[in-house]
């Protein structure tokens, strides 16, 4: 697995210990993004006002800014969005939610065994090849990493996963 992710700023990145409710400490590689705001048309379902972000053109979320760029290094992946339960590849009223392959749907469902929900889930999955990635994103001085977040963290390290199948990403927008 990565431990760097080479379309990230390899100086913008640092280790971020969480700890466990077993008591365990793990350290998570946490990556720092900036992004431009969105100032075109309003989208369709803002998710309760949530920011937009202009990613070259495009109105996003911040979640689907992160996949846009996995996708453009050749990676595939979803939001996961765990409010409404789907797994989405584009903004709600845009784009219709997406249906996971039996491979990355068994990953979640392994880890959802343990924990008996897709709550706490992290944001962004992505693969390529034999590799797969859950990002946790986190706006800067907005958000903080959540109970059910490392719930979901302990129960995917105890199928199997390590720390280097999880990234945090500390975002916020250009000035």
């Amino acid at each position: 697995m990565l431990n760097r992710l080479p379309f990230f700023n390899p100086y913008l990145h640092e280790q971020e210990t969480l700890y466990l409710s077993s008591g365990k400490k793990v350290a998570i590689t946490k990556y720092f993004l900036k992004f431009k705001k969105w100032n075109g048309k309003p989208v369709p379902d803002s998710y309760g006002n949530k920011t937009v972000i202009n990613f070259n053109g495009e109105p996003v979320f911040a979640e689907l800014a992160v996949l846009r760029l996995f996708q453009s290094n050749a990676w595939d992946g979803v939001w996961v969005d765990s409010y409404r339960r789907k797994f989405r590849a584009g903004l709600p009223g845009v784009v219709e939610p997406v249906r996971l392959s039996s491979e990355q749907e068994r990953i979640i469902e392994s880890i959802k065994s343990r924990t008996g929900r897709l709550g706490g889930c992290w944001d962004v999955f992505v693969w390529k090849d034999n590799q797969f990635l859950f990002l946790e994103l986190k706006r800067n001085k907005k958000d903080k990493i959540q109970d059910s977040q490392r719930i979901f963290l302990k129960a995917a390290l105890e199928i199997g996963l390590t720390i280097k199948n999880f990234v945090l990403v500390e975002w916020d927008l250009k000035n």
